[in-house]
């Protein structure tokens, strides 16, 4: 019998108890699912950071923490966690951020609030360019931004791809460091951010780094909110050097409602739904890593952290 403690809010238990108890079954394991173990006898924890479980010192069973977050920065600094710790990525969670992105991209392209907040009466003849003619930068190559970034590319989309370390992405031109980040925000006419929050990537986007871009950019944030500066972005749509900001994560969610960013004219606020992870996927997700854990194989992305994702 293999014991997995489900360590998140009461809520959440009710929408995974099902779907985990299906996909344990199908991937032949006998686990014992509950909410409740004493520590010494968890094999494995199914985890958010936002449940009870913060010391896992008494955990010496346990041979992984499964986060149901793709989001790992705040558990990777945890000085208690010893044993290791796999992100979420699975199939929903990764098509949702493809479509989002995609979705976003391409009304900016299209120009499409032109005509949405338009219905006035007055014949407006806007002809964008084709998508081969409007660079894409994507900042984060890392499951989500690989995956964004192939399905704007298979669109058209001449697609830049940013990260820390060197990558080679098909059909992606991809750059790294400090030289290769200032490249790649020279030729954003989109930019979408993709990078996890740790120390080395707040404030990415700053009063420097925005007066990098081509004039009239726009940025997509479905990554983390603290990669923006905020009083820089404020000061770079008033000047016309961003023409316009979705934003679907903040450093204060929900944002407050007196937030300048409510009120501005080029800002849109969507409620950190850009990618929501699916039960019935993370489940699948969660049993392939006990099977391997199980059967000695390697766990499925696991967290690196050194560099703190």
């Amino acid at each position: 019998m293999i014991n997995v403690l489900f360590a998140a809010r009461p809520e959440r238990w009710a929408t995974y108890e099902t779907p985990l108890r299906k996909a344990f079954a199908e991937a032949g394991l006998d686990v014992d699912l509950r909410t409740e173990f004493a520590p010494d006898e968890v094999d494995y924890i199914v985890y958010a950071p936002n449940g009870d479980v913060q010391d896992f010192t008494p955990y010496s069973r346990c041979k992984a923490v499964l986060n149901l977050w793709a989001g790992v920065e705040d558990v990777v600094s945890n000085p208690t966690l010893t044993q290791p710790l796999a992100r979420m990525v699975d199939h929903g969670l990764t098509q949702g951020m493809r479509e989002w992105v995609a979705g976003h991209t391409l009304r900016h392209h299209l120009g499409m609030d032109l005509h949405i907040h338009g219905q006035d009466g007055e014949w407006r003849s806007f002809v964008p360019p084709l998508a081969e003619n409007r660079p894409v930068t994507i900042l984060g190559l890392g499951a989500l931004g690989r995956a964004c970034g192939e399905t704007l590319a298979s669109l058209g989309f001449p697609v830049t791809g940013w990260s820390r370390n060197p990558k080679e992405i098909e059909g992606l031109t991809c750059l790294h460091g400090a030289d290769g980040l200032r490249a790649a925000l020279s030729t954003a006419e989109i930019l979408v951010l993709l990078l996890p929050n740790t120390p080395a990537t707040e404030n990415t986007l700053n009063a420097e780094t925005l007066a990098l871009m081509p004039k009239g950019a726009c940025i997509i944030n479905p990554g983390r909110g603290p990669l923006i500066d905020d009083d820089a972005l404020l000061a770079a749509l008033d000047t016309g050097q961003i023409g316009h900001a979705t934003l679907d994560v903040f450093r204060t969610e929900p944002l407050p409602s007196d937030h300048p960013y409510w009120a501005h004219p080029k800002v849109t606020v969507t409620p950190h739904i850009a990618s929501e992870t699916r039960p019935g996927t993370a489940s699948e997700v969660i049993a392939e890593n006990i099977r391997r854990g199980e059967a000695g194989e390697p766990f499925l992305h696991l967290v690196n952290r050194e560099a703190g994702y």
